[in-house]
């Protein structure tokens, strides 16, 4: 939800055209997260000032609202900093009065960028109306903008250091947050921080780092006790009249921006909600924690804590690793492609292999995953397994549900993030609990994570992006390496979910000597998978033929399978949703007749899966069912099935085992759904209200 990009050079000549560059590109990479509107804000011709471009839409015309104003762009700035933002409307409708970056007062002596949500911005905005500040959006944003100038205005002697400012407006935030922040107060410096929501740092230097990390600068206890209350009165000492601390810091100096001969050397910095938006500047990344507060300034990173640790509390790390970011340029290119969406599902035969690169010894029938080799036995001992996600993520645990019981003999229940926490659901020590994502940053699966982490779980998570909260916050886990995934529909992300989730119960299960050939015949399966998805895809043009033949026009859409295609319907009708804008509905084949067979007549349209396995004969049921109350279904059946009736409209794909027949059967249902919205003149990246990373509630 919301993208942040912020850029900040020091001893860098720049010209304000290359830097409005910069910033609308990094906010075209991190569209898929925000495309409501779009902003940014820039250093003025004289200094204090600052310039804002705004723009209700996609970065598009953000790009086009530069190019057309009269702003001298050949100005230019041996130091700058500067701050973007695309927005996903969760507090006021798209409009350029509600796009970020937001102002403290008509002046703008602060400015700040946001991703995620203040829950207690109604509170503020009160407070802050009776002591007469003016508001102009209906963000939440810009309660902590007009906080900021409250605070900093507060102060009597000596002002409070940038860090230290935003340090006391963020004891007084709710809620979940990644923030950038920028002020005429303290020009040529920005401060950065992250509590729910991602936010990593990108380097970039013309001398290699003295070291590879940033040291924590921890404050004094003295600074840490957290403000009373935002409502407290004008005459308190705690609250919004709390005085600046004296943050004792233990460090002055950040070594890893130390030149050899001492000198300041030239750098750049780039903030950013994904390491799409960073990777054509640099690779060198560093990833914020929850409560880090992040402030650059003279060509150098210091990283604070918000608060010291509690009492008893896990130690906390003295410094955060410069990491050396794997993804490439090409990567998060449309290369060939019309879409994103079109690119991903057709990158699939190549993600499969890269979720099992390294992992699988088809010679051997081994499979080794490294992020699990030290907790598979106390896995093994766990009295149940519960699945935690969101939407596909979810589909993918539904989809490998039956094989993590058939292989590992221990219960299985895949939940809703969401519905999990609402029921408080029992969580013991002895239960193993798995949360798939692929952002790693999903709201509800974090707040489902930390829940089962206090109650003494193992927490195992299956991810698709390294450095994730996810990641770093589970005991254990696997990296689903699909690449990364830009189109807000997931497709490729699906399948490599559903392959990492196999391996793992294969894994578990390679104890058992009665199952060696079954894991074989599956392993077997994993290795002919690549070729036969691109048999499927080689198939387009027949799904193009459906979407503009016989489901043109349709308004909805039945969805039937059993066993392991039950998933197969619910991700298929997901997909034709979230894309086509068309009602789809993914039924139980065996609960057709408990309600839904009565939404069955001539003008119904169906597709029901009817691969080869144990539950063939029953889904052969459900078909004559439909038919004799006058469907017409679509039928998604193996290529050499010679039992499916003449004249029926059928999508052939190849055969494999059971388990990964959903596999090959989602494909077509993920093409379906492309061709579905492409006919309709839909965006299908950007489907309308939604985001691809929802780190909100």
């Amino acid at each position: 939800m919301c993208g942040i990009f912020g850029y900040c050079s020091f001893l860098q000549e720049k010209d304000r055209k290359t830097v409005c560059d910069i910033l609308v590109n990094g906010l075209a990479r991190q569209e898929y997260r925000g495309y409501d509107s779009a902003g940014i804000g820039i250093d003025g011709d004289k200094p204090g000032e600052m310039y804002f471009f705004k723009e209700v839409g996609k970065v598009a015309g953000l790009r086009k609202k530069i190019a057309e104003s009269d702003v001298d762009t050949s100005k230019t700035f041996i130091s700058q900093v500067s701050i973007a933002h695309t927005r996903w409307a969760t507090h006021g409708p798209p409009s350029v009065v509600n796009c970020h970056p937001l102002k403290s007062d008509p002046d703008a002596h602060f400015i700040v960028v946001h991703n995620g949500i203040v829950t207690n911005a109604v509170a503020l905005r009160l407070v802050l109306q009776k002591r007469g500040y003016k508001f102009e959006s209906e963000t939440d944003t810009e309660a902590a903008a007009i906080l900021t100038k409250y605070i900093y205005d507060s102060q009597t002697g000596k002002k409070p250091t940038f860090t230290e400012l935003v340090k006391q407006v963020l004891h007084e935030l709710e809620g979940s947050f990644a923030f950038v922040f920028k002020s005429s107060h303290y020009p040529n410096e920005v401060v950065t921080a992250r509590r729910g929501s991602p936010l990593l740092i990108g380097v970039k230097t013309e001398k290699k780092l003295k070291v590879d990390f940033v040291d924590v600068e921890f404050a004094g206890p003295e600074s840490d006790a957290k403000s009373n209350s935002a409502l407290a009165p004008p005459t308190s000492p705690s609250g919004l009249l709390a005085p600046p601390s004296n943050p004792g810091m233990l460090r002055s100096q950040s070594r890893a921006f130390m030149s050899e001969d001492g000198l300041p050397q030239p750098i750049e910095f780039f903030i950013a909600s994904d390491a799409a938006a960073i990777i054509e500047h640099t690779k060198r990344v560093l990833y914020l924690e929850d409560d880090d507060i992040a402030h650059i300034s003279g060509g150098e990173l210091h990283i604070h804590r918000l608060r010291r640790n509690e009492e008893g509390g896990a130690p906390q790390a003295q410094h955060r690793t410069i990491e050396t970011l794997e993804i490439e340029l090409a990567e998060i290119m449309k290369g060939k492609f019309d879409h994103f969406m079109q690119k991903e599902i057709y990158e699939q035969p190549e993600s499969v292999v890269n979720t099992m690169r390294g992992r699988v010894n088809f010679d051997q029938a081994r499979i080794t995953l490294g992020g699990l080799r030290a907790y598979l036995n106390i896995i093994r001992r766990g009295r149940r397994i519960v699945f935690c996600a969101c939407g596909t993520s979810y589909h993918s645990a539904i989809a490998t549900r039956a094989i993590f019981e058939e292989l590992t003999e221990i219960p299985v229940s895949v939940e809703l993030a969401s519905d999990f926490l609402d029921r408080k659901t029992p969580i013991f020590r002895d239960d193993v609990c798995v949360f798939v994502s692929q952002s790693g940053e999903t709201a509800d699966t974090i707040l489902a994570l930390r829940y089962c982490l206090e109650r003494g779980a193992l927490c195992v998570g299956v991810v698709n992006t390294v450095g994730s909260t996810i990641s770093r916050e589970t005991h254990c886990g696997v990296h689903i390496n699909a690449g990364p995934e830009i189109g807000v529909a997931s497709t490729k992300a699906y399948t490599s979910q559903y392959i990492a989730l196999l391996m793992v119960a294969l894994q578990l299960s390679e104890d058992r000597i009665s199952l060696t050939e079954r894991r074989n015949q599956i392993i077997q399966g994993l290795h002919a998978l690549p070729g036969q998805i691109k048999r499927v895809l080689d198939g387009d043009k027949g799904f193009q033929e459906l979407a503009t033949g016989v489901l043109a026009n349709q308004r909805s859409l039945l969805l039937m399978g059993r066993g392991y295609q039950y998933a197969t319907c619910l991700e298929g009708a997901l997909k034709i949703k979230e894309i086509s804008y068309m009602h789809s509905e993914g039924i139980l084949a065996g609960e057709l007749k408990h309600g839904p067979l009565a939404l069955i007549d001539e003008n119904m349209p169906v597709i029901i899966v009817m691969t080869q396995d144990s539950l063939y004969p029953k889904v052969q049921s459900a078909y004559a069912q439909i038919t004799a109350r006058k469907a017409a279904p679509i039928i998604i059946c193996n290529e050499e099935d010679e039992g499916i009736p003449k004249g029926c409209q059928t999508i052939r794909v190849p055969s494999t085992v059971d388990c990964l027949q959903g596999l090959l059967n989602i494909i077509p249902l993920q093409l379906l759904s492309y061709h579905l919205a492409v006919k309709n003149g839909f965006d299908v990246d950007f489907p309308r209200n939604l985001a691809k990373s929802v780190t909100t509630e």
